[in-house]
């Protein structure tokens, strides 16, 4: 289903120091209501307001939310004094992981203010009204309570041990990604905001998201482009913080972990093998760097490369072509990739909506980003028994997951998901 605007023109203009909005973060500029957000270090873009949506769903939605994009596109006039990428329209993205089921979604907000290399602009499509629609103060959740989602811990821990036993049999699975979710219900109303603030203050290194009620701050940029060139960074193989071991003694624990570093390998090839045709040239590490956050460690790849200025049938290749081309990577699928994604389906039993999915922007002269929709919660609304929407508190789905290869301990894994539910856990509670 998707809205289609009237003509519209979207003006983008520079935000100025004598602006109140040209110093203040980025996301105390959110307005209560439907926040959109791609922040990562006081830079990236917020916004709020719908022009157009475009809800979409199977194995068709990438290159559906492509052609919807690029027709939207014909039917906006633009006016931009400021040039950079993330300037003029603007459409917010959140692809749903899985073909079937699973829901995705494009949203083109009324006003976006961005920031990029020092420079702060602001984007309204209509007319104008939305701009003006000043932040409100933003409530605490009140009381958090937690309980089992589709798939408990327990579920998880005889899902990981399955997948375990059917790899040590003869076949060609090397590895597995399986997640589980919790859910998460609180006294008041659950305002996006609360947790974005409390997510960029304690990650500020992630990319804090918000698009249709996903929230979260990933650490793993699935695709970025600007102009011809493109990026992604790479994580697989995970160590947390335990008692004894200082931060040095885990990275050197993660980079000498064969388990890990064989993990790691099988989610950057999947990158590059699945990017390297849109390329003339591609840069891949021989070795993974460590990225260190407060819940984890990562290894990680920083792929680079250079788009081919043109295929011979379709022009250079959009973003969404090329995020449709390498989604899901090892990193978040497994390797087979398709093999492991079809035994997904079957040992966790649950939709696991968008999350591992898709997640960023993109613009109208072709640039964007996209991360892998990870520590993040969907925050749904509540209902009663006859489908009315409650008033009072709010509910939000939590995911976390796992790569599982082999020689993986169930246990072990099951850990490894606590620790990835950490951010979002402490950002529902107030954590700073």
């Amino acid at each position: 289903m998707a809205t289609t605007p009237r003509l519209l023109t979207a003006r983008t203009r520079r935000l100025e120091p004598a602006d109140p909005r040209h110093d203040r973060p980025l996301l105390e500029l959110l307005p209560a209501n439907a926040a959109l957000s791609w922040v990562r270090a006081e830079a990236g873009l917020v916004g709020w307001g719908c022009v157009a949506r475009l809800d979409v769903s199977g194995p068709d939605r990438f290159h559906q939310a492509d052609a919807w994009w690029l027709d939207l596109c014909d039917q906006i006039e633009v006016a931009d004094s400021v040039g950079l990428p993330g300037c003029g329209p603007v459409a917010f993205a959140s692809l749903a992981f899985a073909d079937d089921p699973g829901h995705s979604v494009l949203i083109v907000p009324e006003v976006v203010i961005g920031e990029r290399d020092g420079v702060r602009w602001i984007t309204t499509i209509g007319d104008g009204s939305a701009e003006s629609q000043p932040p409100e103060s933003i409530r605490p959740p009140g009381t958090v309570s937690y309980s089992d989602g589709q798939l408990s811990t327990t579920g998880y821990r005889q899902a990981v041990a399955e997948a375990v036993r059917r790899m040590q049999q003869p076949g060609d699975l090397d590895k597995i990604v399986l997640a589980h979710d919790l859910l998460a219900n609180t006294s008041e109303p659950l305002d996006a905001r609360f947790l974005l603030h409390n997510l960029a203050a304690r990650y500020p290194t992630c990319w804090t998201f918000a698009v249709d009620g996903l929230i979260g701050a990933t650490p793993e940029l699935l695709l970025e482009r600007m102009g011809y060139e493109v990026r992604s960074r790479v994580l697989a193989g995970t160590v947390w913080p335990h008692e004894g071991h200082t931060p040095d003694q885990l990275a050197e624990e993660l980079l000498a972990s064969a388990k890990n570093r064989s993990e790691h390998a099988y989610a950057a090839e999947s990158l590059a093998v699945r990017l390297r045709p849109f390329c003339s040239d591609l840069t891949v590490p021989n070795e993974p760097e460590i990225l260190r956050l407060r819940n984890v460690l990562h290894l990680a790849t920083n792929v680079e490369g250079k788009l081919s200025s043109a295929d011979e049938h379709n022009g250079p290749a959009t973003i969404l072509r090329m995020v449709a081309a390498v989604h899901p990577t090892a990193a978040v699928g497994g390797t087979p990739t398709d093999d492991a994604v079809r035994m997904i389906a079957e040992l966790e039993g649950m939709d696991r909506g968008r999350y591992a999915g898709p997640v960023g922007w993109l613009d109208g002269g072709g640039n964007g980003e996209f991360g892998v929709a990870l520590r993040c919660a969907q925050v749904e609304p509540t209902a009663t028994p006859d489908g009315e929407v409650e008033r009072g508190g709010g509910r939000a789905r939590l995911f976390a997951g796992c790569g599982i290869v082999p020689d993986s301990d169930p246990d072990m894994e099951v850990a490894e998901a606590e620790a990835k539910l950490l951010p979002i856990r402490e950002a529902l509670e107030g954590i700073r």
